[in-house]
Parts: structure tokens; C-alpha cells; sequence
């Protein structure tokens, strides 16, 4: 059984912790020695049905100056941070920034083994750099033959609590990609092969000097980790009578 562990609010009394005895994965995409690696990362792994590479080196911002990989270890840390204060167990995929992978179906298998509540991988896209070209977007599973429809359902709500909670921050959805900031996709190993309700999240586009401006921001950065946290906390609390088990 959970144990309900509390924590004070602004009044200073004690109030449950709304992440309590859940597990969390995080996922920050790629890693920081992948591009030093190609041996490794370009070697084919199961995907859903198909193969595909362990992994890629990400993008980066036009300048160069800040790397995909980088920059969703630093959001990740901060959510982890986030999520432990609300009383969650968190699990990361990946520790450092100076590794390799691990591969994308390893990246989903991290979150099956730990039986999480749910799990979210962290990205930020290489897309247009025209113009305009700016916003996130949250990518929730498509069903595929083999896919419980258990898990695209609640996986789907997840990426519209993510959604509401990026848009409440004061984020703008994607102007290129996605309608009105959502997409499902069935070309996503870590999607595809997830047993827990999971989501991708693109938090904005390297290749706008705008998205980008923000992307570098520690303040940015720690609102958006903020309200990822929410929008886990808010998806989370509605199931929590239904005791809904994935699998475990």
C-alpha cells in the first residue's frame, strides 16, 4: 500500500502529497556521446513491428550552441526534482549527459520494468527554421496490431493534460507540426513498445531563433518542468480511486 506522505502548504499546515507512492519515468531523449558512437546507436532494435536504430544524435540550434540532448537532461533533472517534491518515485532513463542511449526500445522497457504510473519522454524537435516555424507538441501513441487499446487511451489523456498544462504556462502549440499541439504516431518505439500510459513531448522547435531563445532559459526551463509536474499530478488524481492497473 502507498504510503500517503504529506507536505506543507503555503499556510504551513500538512496536506497529502499528490504524487504519493507513484512511479514516474522520465525519459530525457538522446545523449551527449551518441554522435561519438555510431557503431552503437545506428545498430537496429525493435520498434513495434519493425526496426529502427538504437538511436540519434538529436538536433541543435542553429547557432549550435545548445544541443537536444543537453538541453532534455537539464528539463529532466528539473522535473524530477518537481515530481519528488509532489511525492513521487522518479526513474530516469538515463543519469548523465556524457553516455550513449540507451537505445529506444531499452528506453521503454526502463518504464514497463518499473511498472510506472506513467511515463514521459522529453524532446525538442529539428523542425522548419523558417519564420514563424515555433510551438510544442505532445505525441501520444496510435493503436497498432499488439497494442492494448488500455494503454492509447489513457495515454492519449495524458497528452491533452500536457497539453492544457504547457498552454496554462504560457507555451505556444506548434505553428508547423500536429493540430492544435497533439499528434498520435505509430513510428515511435519508446510508444510503441510502452505497457504504461506514455507520452513524447516536443517543447519547442531548435531551429527558431525564438523557441530557441526560450529553450536556453533556466526560468523557462524550471516553468516548464513546473508544469509537466501539474499536468502528471491533475491526470493522476482523477484515476486514483479507479485503482486502474497496466500490467502490473
Amino acid at each position: 500500500m502507498a504510503v500517503a506522505l504529506v507536505a506543507p502548504d503555503a499556510g504551513g499546515s500538512r496536506v497529502p502529497a499528490p504524487l504519493a507512492g507513484r512511479t514516474i519515468v522520465v525519459d530525457p531523449g538522446h545523449n551527449g556521446a551518441n554522435g561519438a558512437h555510431p557503431e552503437r546507436i545506428d545498430r537496429l532494435v525493435p520498434a513495434g513491428g519493425f526496426r529502427k536504430a538504437c538511436d540519434t544524435t538529436g538536433t541543435t540550434t542553429n547557432d549550435g550552441r545548445l544541443t537536444e540532448a543537453a538541453f532534455t537532461f537539464a528539463v529532466a533533472l528539473r522535473l524530477r526534482t518537481a515530481l519528488q517534491r509532489a511525492g513521487a518515485r522518479v526513474v530516469l532513463t538515463r543519469t548523465s549527459n556524457s553516455g550513449v542511449g540507451p537505445c529506444v526500445d531499452q528506453r521503454a522497457a526502463i518504464g514497463n520494468r518499473a511498472h510506472a504510473d506513467l511515463a514521459i519522454s522529453i524532446h525538442a524537435d529539428g523542425g522548419p527554421s523558417s519564420p514563424g516555424a515555433r510551438g510544442f507538441h505532445v505525441i501520444a501513441p496510435a493503436l497498432i496490431p499488439g497494442r492494448s487499446a488500455r494503454i492509447v487511451g489513457p495515454s492519449l489523456r495524458l497528452a491533452r493534460s500536457v497539453r492544457a498544462a504547457l498552454l496554462a504556462a504560457g507555451l505556444r502549440t506548434s505553428t508547423y507540426t500536429a493540430s492544435h499541439g497533439l499528434i498520435q504516431r505509430a513510428d515511435l518505439a519508446g510508444l510503441n513498445l510502452s505497457t504504461v500510459p506514455k507520452v513524447f513531448v516536443e517543447l519547442g522547435n531548435m531551429r527558431s531563433s525564438a523557441d530557441a531563445a526560450d529553450l536556453e532559459r533556466p526560468a523557462w526551463r524550471a516553468k516548464v518542468a513546473l508544469a509537466l509536474e501539474r499536468a502528471m499530478a491533475g491526470w493522476i488524481g482523477p484515476r486514483a480511486a479507479a485503482s486502474v492497473d497496466f500490467g502490473r
